[in-house]
């Protein structure tokens, strides 16, 4: 079965790695095009470009799918199936029709909730309990297809969205492998999606990162979980932005939101009398460090609040 694979981040890159390693024919990989990274603003390769690179596919980073060209150039293809995965650019109808078998999407949500681009955050930053992989027949709607597979897991209470997704990824590579098998005999179910369950999970922004201490400690947590590592939850401190990054919910602390209740293990009042520990942060102008080792080296004093 020849296969096209569509896909940009690190996400991404564990489902294209399954399919090589199990000898899967990939004629070719579209990605999105190179964006300039660094100082020297150098094109630097996304890092599915990268895999498809190492292991001669020929890489396609088209800017737009919705020209003649592009469609004639994935026709040539000769595609059976399309394997989408964090792809990042809507499939076009006439593009969705080329495969024999259709397009299939790996999404990092149990579909029909979290749709749209930031599943895993949100699934995090919303406090769920159960998240998980679902893999779809593509439609023009987002996120709207039929679905095949799901795979559940258990998010840990004090799993960050980071970690999450490095997981989820390894599991959508598995239920990825698990879909194939059923198309090629046949076999694969098609579940239609209840849009009266559905939620929208767009994008992450900068505007989501300060923190609010007037929330209680657990929907400071889950902001924390949820934002870590990009964009990460802010505060301030000494007049400079702290980035917070892990963080852990504390019994047995009160204060006034936003106060230092312990200045050796960095413990945070908030709401209703609730209080968090942070337990690494980012300093402006400084590195990343676990919150004891930052505070040995900054001398603060208990009482004093954040924000």
């Amino acid at each position: 079965m020849n296969i096209v694979f569509m896909g940009t981040p690190e996400f991404a890159v564990a489902s294209l790695q399954a399919l090589i390693d199990n000898k899967n024919n990939v004629v070719g990989v579209y990605s999105q095009p190179d964006k300039p990274k660094g100082r020297g603003h150098k094109l630097q390769y996304t890092p599915v470009k990268e895999v498809a690179v190492e292991n001669n596919i020929k890489v396609f980073q088209p800017t737009t799918l919705k020209t003649q060209e592009a469609l004639e150039e994935f026709k040539a293809l000769k595609p059976d199936l399309a394997v989408v995965v964090a792809y990042g650019k809507i499939l076009p109808k006439e593009i969705l029709e080329v495969p024999t078998y259709g397009c299939i999407n790996v999404h990092a949500s149990l579909l029909p909730k979290y749709r749209g681009a930031g599943p895993i955050q949100w699934s995090v930053l919303n406090g769920e309990k159960v998240t998980g992989v679902t893999t779809m027949y593509m439609a023009e709607g987002l996120d709207t297809g039929d679905m095949i597979l799901k795979s559940e897991t258990e998010i840990g209470e004090n799993e960050t969205a980071s970690e999450l997704h490095d997981r989820l990824a390894v599991i959508g590579a598995e239920l990825l492998l698990d879909t194939l098998k059923l198309i090629e005999q046949g076999n694969a179910p098609r579940t239609p999606q209840n849009d009266e369950e559905s939620s929208y999970a767009p994008m992450l922004t900068k505007e989501l990162c300060p923190i609010d201490f007037n929330k209680n400690a657990k929907l400071v947590h889950n902001q924390i979980r949820g934002l870590s590592t990009w964009p990460c939850a802010v505060t301030m401190l000494d007049g400079k932005r702290i980035k917070v990054y892990n963080s852990e919910v504390v019994n047995g602390y009160k204060g006034k939101p936003g106060e230092l209740l312990d200045n050796k293990k960095f413990i945070v009042a908030c709401g209703d009398n609730t209080a968090i520990k942070f337990t690494s942060v980012q300093y402006e102008g400084s590195k990343r460090m676990n919150s004891e080792d930052f505070l040995r080296g900054k001398q603060v004093s208990t009482g004093i609040i954040l924000g």
